[in-house]
C-alpha cells in the first residue's frame, strides 16, 4: 500500500514528465504569440505552465497566498533550456516538500484571498489536488492548443496524439 505522500508524488511526476513534453515542443522564436487579445503570450503561458509544480511547494510550506500582498514577478525564459531547467527545479522542490509532510501537514487548512476577500479555504490535501495539479493540467491543455494553432506537432498526455508524437 502506498502512503499518501507516495501517490501525490508518483502523479505528480506522471503529469510533471507529460508537462515536460509539452514544453519541450514550446517554439520560443514564438514567445510573443498569442492567439487572442485577451490571451497570454506564448512566453507568459509556457512560464506558468512551468511553474506550477512550484505551487505545490508554495502551499506545502504556506497557510496563506494573499494576492493584496504577495510580491510575484513571473519569470519568463528565454531559452529551452532555462523553460526546461526551471520546471524541472520546480518539481524536484515539490517533490521534496511532499516526502517530508505528515498527515497533519496536509489536513492544514490552506486559504487564497485577495485581502479581506475570502476565494477558498481547504485542506492542503484538497488544495494541491485543485489549485496546483489541476490547474496545472488545465494551463498544459490551453497550452496545447497555443501550439496546434502554431502548426507545432502536439505531444500526447495520456496516449498518443493525433501527431502521433
Amino acid at each position: 500500500m502506498f502512503s499518501l505522500n507516495q501517490a501525490l508524488i508518483m502523479e505528480l511526476q506522471y503529469e510533471a514528465g507529460s508537462t515536460r513534453k509539452m514544453l519541450e515542443k514550446v517554439p520560443m522564436d514564438k514567445a510573443d504569440w498569442k492567439p487572442h487579445e485577451k490571451s497570454m503570450t506564448l512566453a507568459r503561458l509556457t512560464a506558468h505552465v512551468a511553474e506550477l509544480s512550484g505551487w505545490v511547494t508554495m502551499t506545502m510550506n504556506t497557510s496563506e497566498l494573499d494576492f493584496a500582498t504577495f510580491d510575484y514577478k513571473p519569470y519568463i525564459p528565454t531559452t529551452t533550456e532555462e523553460l526546461l531547467a526551471f520546471h524541472d527545479k520546480s518539481v524536484a522542490d515539490a517533490v521534496a516538500s511532499l516526502e517530508k509532510a505528515s498527515m497533519e501537514d496536509f489536513m492544514q487548512m490552506w486559504t487564497m484571498r485577495r485581502g479581506e476577500q475570502v476565494f477558498f479555504t481547504l485542506p492542503k490535501m484538497a488544495v494541491l489536488r485543485t489549485w496546483a495539479y489541476n490547474h496545472m493540467v488545465h494551463h498544459r491543455g490551453q497550452l496545447s492548443v497555443y501550439l496546434r494553432l502554431l502548426d507545432v506537432p502536439v505531444p500526447g498526455m495520456y496516449g498518443p496524439s493525433a501527431d502521433g508524437v
